[in-house]
């Protein structure tokens, strides 16, 4: 199959480029995303595990933006005490980490629910004291995230990782002023409810990702993702939009720089 290629820039908004699923290291990686297109990545972090690697790679890649935070997910080998190093690194951060994430609350894993509440309300905070956006990750979690939010009076937006909800939620996270995070979801056809719903909302409030290795596109699956296939989501999008193509790509890249505070 010819290799997909894009005339547009693309931003992948969500991957793990960092992660050890990518044996050619993050110089082979950004070389393989550029030849597709994807100009500009962001990683999110998972816990204290790569907070400082992230830092890392970001001070050698000027087009590697990142987000510091506690994914639900990893939160067993998270405890209290890492906030002060948490809090430290947010307070000396550089221009390229534009976030707090990725995390949230995941109500389908098996780790204690009201850990992640107090981790998810600790770095909301931050996120308000830092006035930075939140990457949101959520999994059966929706009612509880959007009643956090509104209780702690978070204003500062972000971005709503991986989204498959209903064109009701979808609404409800954009009033609260976030985009969302459209991935490899709309790829596949039998996710009518969620490719409905992204062809229904504005414009203005997507954002692209691939969550590279993971979230594989319709096609790929059982395969290792990558930001070079990010094109693949670009072109999906293209065909259940009614707007142009330059239209749609182009909004796409300003979204994308918007979510964040990024400069073009």
């Amino acid at each position: 199959m010819a290799k997909e290629l894009s005339s547009f820039p693309l931003f992948d908004t969500h991957c793990h480029a960092d992660f050890d699923a990518f044996e050619q290291g993050i110089e082979g990686y950004l070389k393989e995303a550029k030849q597709a297109q994807v100009e500009k990545i962001l990683i999110p972090s998972i816990g204290q595990s790569n907070w400082r690697k992230l830092d890392e790679i970001a001070q050698s890649y000027p087009n590697v933006y990142y987000a510091l935070g506690f994914h639900p997910y990893f939160l067993e080998q998270a405890n209290d005490e890492q906030f002060s190093e948490f809090r430290q690194l947010l307070s000396s951060r550089t221009s390229q980490c534009v976030a707090i994430g990725e995390c949230g609350l995941d109500f389908f894993v098996d780790v204690d629910w009201e850990k992640q509440t107090r981790f998810f309300i600790q770095q909301m905070e931050l996120a308000k004291e830092f006035e930075l956006p939140l990457i949101i990750h959520e999994r059966k979690s929706y009612n509880r995230l959007i009643e956090l939010l509104k209780l702690h009076k978070f204003t500062f937006g972000g971005v709503i990782h991986g989204f498959s909800g209903s064109e009701q939620q979808a609404f409800e996270w954009i009033k609260l002023g976030f985009y969302i995070g459209v991935g490899g979801t709309i790829t596949y056809p039998r996710a009518q409810k969620t490719r409905k719903t992204i062809a229904k909302l504005p414009l203005e409030c997507l954002v692209l990702e691939t969550d590279a290795p993971d979230m594989p596109m319709h096609g790929k699956q059982g395969n290792v993702n990558h930001s070079k296939y990010l094109v693949t989501i670009l072109n999906e999008l293209f065909l259940i939009r009614k707007e142009t193509k330059q239209s749609v790509a182009a909004q796409i890249w300003q979204n994308s720089h918007l979510a964040f505070g990024i400069c073009e």
